[in-house]
Parts: C-alpha cells; structure tokens; sequence
C-alpha cells in the first residue's frame, strides 16, 4: 500500500536534490581544480536545475519504475532538454553561461553533449531506484511538523537567494564561462 505524500514531500525532494547536485559539481571542481568552487546561478548551496530535473522525473516516471531502459532513455532526453532550456534562457536573460560544453563530443550549442545526456540518463535510474525508495522511507519517519517546518524554512531561505540572485547573478572564475 502507498502511503500519502503531501507538499513538503515535493518541497524537500527538490531541495535534496538540489543540495546533491552543488556537492556534486563542487566535487567535480575540487577534484578537477583543487579548489571548492560554489556553482550555479545562486548563492546558496543548491542547484535547482537539479532539483527541478528530479521532480519532473518523479513524476513524469512513475509508470516505468520497474522499467530500467526507458528510465533511462526518458532521463537523458528529458535532462537534457531541460538543460538547454536553461542554458538558453540563462545565457539570454543575463549575457552569460554557467557551463560550455562546446570542447565536447556531440554537443548543441555548448548547453548540452552526449556525455550530459548519458549521465543524465544514469542520474535518472539512480533517481527511480535508489533515491526516491530510500527518501520516502526516512520522509515518513519524519513528524509531519518538523517536515513542514523544514521545508518552508528552505523554501524562505530560496527565495531570498532567487531574489538577490535575480539582480546579482553569482558569477566569477569557475561559474561563468
């Protein structure tokens, strides 16, 4: 039986995936440059490209949870067009790019390649199979208040980034290309 999920479920998914995704790149850059660089359009520690991304796998995915090929098919096509809408739309709206991709194989527009899409699609089977059982798990563990409590705290906090980031877009070496 499944149990009920409520907004926060959503709200804390997103932020999770999104806190996983700035430790990944900024472990990319550490390991790359051997220095910590905090990635992204935003000051906080969060990418909400990735989380965006983990929600509408969620939801567009849940027929094919016991399917891993087209998981993964789905994943790469959808992340990937998500990407270039956001690099497109990033690059338009304030003159700069957060990633360039233009030095890899079978890229479009330096916003997206075939290794992106790849992982993507592989994020995407880590997302259905692992992440999401293990996370509803602990969701339910958690009493409704402090769930509640965490996720418009987080929420708080986000928009007072999204908004100071809106004038003042984070950039500089290793940010923006």
């Amino acid at each position: 039986m499944r149990k009920k999920v409520s907004f926060d479920y959503y709200v804390l998914l997103f932020f999770l995936v999104s806190f996983s995704g700035w430790v990944w790149e900024a472990g990319i850059y550490l390991v790359r440059e051997g220095r910590f660089v905090n990635r992204g359009i935003l000051l906080g520690p969060w990418l909400p490209i990735y989380g965006a991304g983990a929600l509408f796998l969620y939801l567009l995915l849940r027929p094919w949870k016991r399917r891993p090929f087209p998981v993964f098919l789905i994943s790469a096509a959808v992340c990937s067009l998500l990407e270039y809408l956001a690099g497109f739309f990033l690059e338009k709206t304030w003159g700069v790019r957060w990633w360039d991709y233009s030095g890899m194989f079978c890229n479009l527009d330096g916003h997206v390649c075939l290794m992106s899409a790849l992982l993507f699609g592989f994020g995407g089977l880590f997302l259905i199979f692992v992440l999401i059982p293990v996370y509803t798990g602990l969701y339910h563990k958690i009493p409704e208040k402090s769930r509640l409590t965490a996720a418009f705290l987080l929420l708080g906090i986000f928009v007072m980034d999204a908004a100071h980031s809106a004038d003042f877009p984070h950039s500089g070496r290793g940010i923006t290309y």
